[in-house]
Order: structure tokens, then sequence, then C-alpha cells
């Protein structure tokens, strides 16, 4: 059996040649099925849940289709804009990664190689230890989702052609700009701005930007802004584990490999969620008298996106720290700062996504420039000796790092997300017309999400199997049952 195993993992055949790792392409191939979950039916079933009634198929759709033609756009250019040869200091060459000879070829990051100030090398280029088709879709799944994310601030009245225009243009223009510069070899990665898994990069990007693009789009109609109750909790419950969940695939995939650092930021991920759910849940009762269950799921996405830019790079107690003021510094911009701001109560970001998303992003991304370890920096940071000001000796030098890192990724989707919507807005209107509003989904797509009455609906049994009712005929079905209107 030893001889076997032994066997199973170190025979060379053309499909295993000898660089690859069985056990970390293994782990990257699930960890980017993970992440693939948490949008698709993750966020496709929190978004088509945590709406009101009318908009549950618009929602779901935009999630759906930003989710499809990210990867097409993807594999088409996007990729090695990305993560491929530098072209500027902050955007790599754009060509297909679809090819054979591209895709089962070792992994590389060819821009990350990292040199010391008099020109030689201190960190070889990123080589992991599978085929660069698992780079591809890995990455992938985090331009969709972060495209997924920004949706949550115009779910409501986004012109859905418009939509369909936004999103392969805000993946060209500004995902991958991000991407190259902080993790792909850019000028921020290599001044040693650390972005473990996606804090500026996917969530401070898609909370500015979704932002941006609720102020643009305009408001819902007074009456959806004034009442938009979930249409289905328990499902958006279940929406909501898929995204916490998949989270492990998220943070721990983010080293290439099944290491150390991989270990490290899928418990650090889940510590500082499940403290930032419970500490949220606690001020919701101490000023409100009683939990709220989105308020929970809230909390929960505020952890999980403050710890994302340092998982793999703090200690446990600091995901502890982290999870605490993850749950309660965007808790008070939310509850308390947003009803007191103008400016905030201006703009309709229909899942607050800027408070979620970029208060949290941000302060993730400060605090792994406070907290981020040293001995686990060592692990997998191009930079060495990187440290959190915490630990001294330079680490003050590593959190202006982080700020400047945060001000780049806020410019550019300010001004990339505006000109994108701007020039969109010459051909297509961006919100939909008030008395497509009023209809939401029928208007939309021609479809509902439920067989139920609701909304203001009457009751017609004449549409219903009773051809000789009329409105005021009870409704009492053929099989003994009642109609019921169901209030929405």
């Amino acid at each position: 059996m030893t001889a076997a195993i032994a066997e199973a993992y170190s025979n060379i055949t053309p499909a295993v040649p000898d660089w690859l790792n069985k056990g970390d392409n293994a782990w990257q191939l699930t960890a980017a099925t993970l992440v693939s979950l948490q949008s698709m039916p993750g966020l496709v079933i929190l978004y088509g849940s945590i709406v009101k009634k009318k908009w549950a198929v618009n929602s779901a759709f935009m999630a759906l289709y930003a989710f499809a033609a990210s990867l097409i756009l993807w594999v088409l250019v996007c990729y090695r804009m990305a993560f491929g040869d530098k072209l500027l200091p902050f955007w790599g060459k754009g060509a297909p990664a679809l090819g054979q000879s591209y895709l089962i070829r070792r992994a590389r990051l060819p821009a990350t190689e990292h040199l010391h100030s008099n020109g030689t090398v201190e960190t070889p280029a990123t080589e992991p230890f599978y085929p660069m088709a698992s780079m591809v879709y890995f990455e992938f799944t985090f331009a969709a989702i972060t495209l997924i994310l920004l949706a949550g601030g115009v779910l409501g009245r986004m012109n859905i052609k418009a939509w369909m225009a936004f999103v392969p243009l805000w993946l060209i223009f500004s995902y991958t700009v991000g991407a190259f510069s902080l993790w792909g070899g850019g000028f921020l990665y290599q001044w040693g701005v650390i972005d473990y898994s996606g804090g500026y990069v996917i969530h401070l990007s898609s909370g500015i930007a979704g932002f941006v693009a609720a102020y643009l789009v305009g408001p819902r109609l007074k009456s959806d802004r004034e009442r938009f109750p979930p249409n289905n909790v328990l499902l958006m419950l279940a929406g909501a584990g898929l995204l916490w969940m998949g989270w492990s695939g998220f943070n721990g995939g983010s080293p290439y490999a099944a290491n150390l650092a991989a270990s490290m930021a899928v418990l650090n991920t889940n510590v500082c969620a499940a403290t930032s759910l419970l500490v949220w849940t606690c001020l919701d009762v101490a000023f409100f008298g009683k939990p709220s269950v989105i308020g929970a799921v809230q909390g929960m996405i505020t952890g999980l996106v403050c710890i994302t830019p340092g998982a793999g790079l703090v200690q446990g107690w600091a995901a502890v720290v982290m999870g605490i003021l993850s749950g309660s510094i965007p808790w008070f911009s939310m509850m308390i700062l947003h009803k007191k701001s103008t400016l905030l109560q201006q703009v309709d970001d229909t899942l607050a996504v800027f408070h979620t998303h970029a208060v949290a992003g941000l302060l993730g991304g400060i605090l792994t420039g406070l907290l981020a370890e040293p001995t686990l920096c060592g692990l997998i940071l191009p930079v060495k000796n990187s440290r959190g000001a915490f630990y001294g000796h330079g680490g003050g030098v590593q959190l202006l790092k982080q700020l400047v890192g945060a001000l780049f990724v806020i410019g550019w989707n300010i001004v990339s997300t505006t000109a994108i919507l701007l020039v969109i807005r010459l051909f297509i209107p961006l919100r939909m017309p008030d008395e497509e509003l009023i209809i939401g989904d029928d208007a939309a797509h021609g479809e509902e999400a439920y067989a139920l009455w609701g909304d203001g609906e009457k009751y017609d049994p004449t549409k219903h199997g009773l051809p000789n009712a009329d409105e005021t005929t009870p409704t009492r079905l053929t099989n003994g049952a009642r109609g019921v209107t169901i209030q929405l």
C-alpha cells in the first residue's frame, strides 16, 4: 500500500509533469469552486431574497449575468491584464488565456519578481506548482464576485441593459488595474502594500464603485426606499451561509498553495466573521431592543471583509480584535453616521455596500498595517521583513503604505466608474423609467419570482379556475382550500 501511494504521488506522466503538486492543485481547484459558490448560487440567492418581492428576479439575474459575462471576458483579455506581463506600472498586457499551450504550462505571474533597490532579485516571480488553467479560473472567481458585490449598490432601479454594458467595461478599466497593481506585480505590489486576499482589490473597490454607481444611476422609487423588506429571510440566510462557507476558499486559496498560510487564513477568517456577527447583534440589541437577522448577516459580511486583507498574516487574537472592530465601526457608520450625513442619505445605496465593503475593507487594510505578524509575513510576502506597526522595527512604514494603497484604489474607482457610467448614459438610460420601477421584475424581464398575490394585487377568481365567479364570490377552491392574499 505504501509503495502504491508513493507511486501515485511520484509517477511522472504527460498529465503529471515533474513540477505538478497534486495536493496544491487539488486545493486550488477546490478553493476556486468554493469562491464560485459564493457567487453562484450564494449571492444570486442572497440578492434574490433580501430585496422586495417585485425585484427578486432582476436582482438575482444581475448577479447571474455578471458571473457569466466576466468569465468570457476574463479568458479573452482580462486575466493577462491583471496577472500577465507588465504594460504600465498599474496594468498588464491584455491577451487571451485560452490556448492549451498556455493553460497546461506551469502557472507563473511574470511581473511579480521583486528586486532589491540595487537591482538584485529579492523574491523570484510567483510560480505555483500547478497549471496556468487552475490559476486563471481561481483568479476569475475573484473578478466575478467583485462585480456582483458592486451590484448591491444599484439593485431595484438600474436599467438591466445598462448593467449588461457596465460589467465588461468596469472589469477592463477598473478591476484589472487594482488587481495588477496590488497582486500581479504592479507598483503597489513592488512597494510592499499588503492585500492578502482582496480587502482593497475586491471590497474597497466594489464598495466605492457601488456607491458612485448608486449616485449616478439615481435612487429607487420613494415607496421602495421607504419600505424594502426582504421577500424571504430564510432563503437570504441560505445565501449568506454559502457566502460565509465559501470564504474559506476565498482566503484559504490566496497563498496559491495548501500551506501554513492557508491554514491560518481559514481559521482567522471564520473567527473574525463569528466575532463580528456577535458584536453587531449585541449592538442591535443594546440600541434597538432586539436582534436583527439582516443585521447579523451584515455583521458577518463586515467581519469577512475586514479579515480578508490580512487573513494569513495576523495571529488568532488579532482576528478577534479585527472582528470586534468590524462588528462595531461599520455598524456605527451605517446606523449612526449615515443618518446624520447629508451626502450618505442622498445616495441610495440599496444594500449599503459602502458600509459593508468600503468601510470594512478600508478598516481591514489599516488593521493589517498595524497587526501583520513578521513571521507570518515572511511565509508568503515578496518584501522581506514586512510587519505591522504593532511589531515595531519599521512597521509604521507599512501602515503608511496601506493608507497610500487605499487612496489609489479609492481614487481610481471614483474616476473609472464615473467615466464608464457617463459614457454608457450617452447610449442607454442608467435608470429604469418610473412606470417600470412601479412594476419591477415583470417590466424588466416579463417574469416574476413567486406565484403569489401580493404588493396590493387583488385576488381575481376568474383568472384562477373559477370561470363563473366574480370578485364578490368567496375564494373557495374546488379542493376545499381557501385562496389567500399574501402581503409581501
